[in-house]
């Protein structure tokens, strides 16, 4: 560990050279060092005065590096056979926040799922856990839906969802359904043109009984975005006819935690063209391209 420190301090102090062919040399070796060359640029960068050439092109090496661990990072997390969700959407935040917390978020989530535990009887119906669940999550954590800067990037992030408690549809449905699915409910994201909603699957074998058109395996479903409000598959129906898209059976079962994170980053895309970060559509979708190679 040591010798590798001593290694990357002295490319460091080569970044300044003026020679170009020794600089893309320092920095072919610096960004082959990894994430253990942040540390050391980021010391450097802010305390060594070595001018203004030098602090451009260490800023420039960090995010060169810190974005490549991410891509590495993601392409692990589709050759997982697990795809962890909370996992996925705490990496995709590296992307704008690299130094968060991600314990804090982790803490945060336990914590609402200690909440809605204690409140939980194995009595209750899946009606009457949602109810509790929205209660806890609403009321007493007071998420809520970001409907005045819908379009914002930071909705799309779930540390700063977690600490502002306001996000998208997308991402309020994502950290309700890691919540509950800890919790053995059976909640999962369905991808809808436009919006994204959650289905209580009906794994008790139910709907034979109550409702025997239904085909799709939803004992009902949840707006997340709107308090956890509970509707049918008959309201799906309406908002796809209103949009004029077909009920195929995507928009009614349970998507991929691949299919997710390719809808964060699609939105992450959407949100940066109208912010005009043309840098950060570009990195976003070779991020999104992955799921494609």
């Amino acid at each position: 560990m040591l010798s590798a420190n001593k290694s990357i301090e002295a490319l460091i102090r080569l970044i300044d050279d003026p020679d170009e062919n020794v600089f893309e040399h320092v920095r072919d070796e610096l960004i082959g060092h990894g994430p253990a060359a942040i540390t050391l640029l980021e010391t450097s960068w802010e305390e060594d005065n070595y001018g203004l050439l030098f602090q451009s092109r260490a800023e420039n090496l960090i995010q060169t590096i810190q974005f490549k661990s991410i891509l590495n990072g993601l392409q692990d997390w589709i050759n997982s056979p697990h795809k962890d969700l909370l996992e996925g959407a705490l990496l995709l935040s590296r992307y704008q926040y690299p130094n968060h917390d991600e314990q804090k978020v982790r803490s945060a989530i336990q914590e609402i799922r200690r909440d809605v535990w204690l409140e939980f009887n194995e009595n209750q119906t899946a009606f009457e856990k949602v109810r509790l669940f929205n209660k806890i999550f609403y009321n007493k954590h007071n998420f809520v839906g970001n409907s005045k800067n819908f379009h914002s990037p930071l909705n799309s992030f779930i540390n700063v969802v977690m600490e502002s408690k306001q996000g998208n549809p997308l991402t309020l449905c994502v950290i309700y359904s890691i919540i509950a699915q800890s919790l053995d409910m059976p909640v999962y994201g369905v991808n809808l043109p436009n919006h994204f909603i959650l289905a209580y699957m009906d794994e008790d074998n139910i709907n034979p009984f109550i409702n025997t058109d239904n085909i799709h395996g939803a004992l009902f479903y949840i707006n997340a975005f709107s308090k956890g409000s509970i509707f049918n598959e008959q309201e799906i129906k309406a908002f796809l006819k209103g949009l004029n898209k077909p009920a195929t059976r995507e928009h009614f079962e349970p998507c991929s935690n691949s299919a997710i994170l390719i809808r964060m980053l699609t939105n992450l895309i959407t949100s940066f063209q109208e912010a005009g970060s043309a840098k950060k559509v570009q990195e976003i979708t070779q991020l999104r391209d992955l799921f494609n190679s």
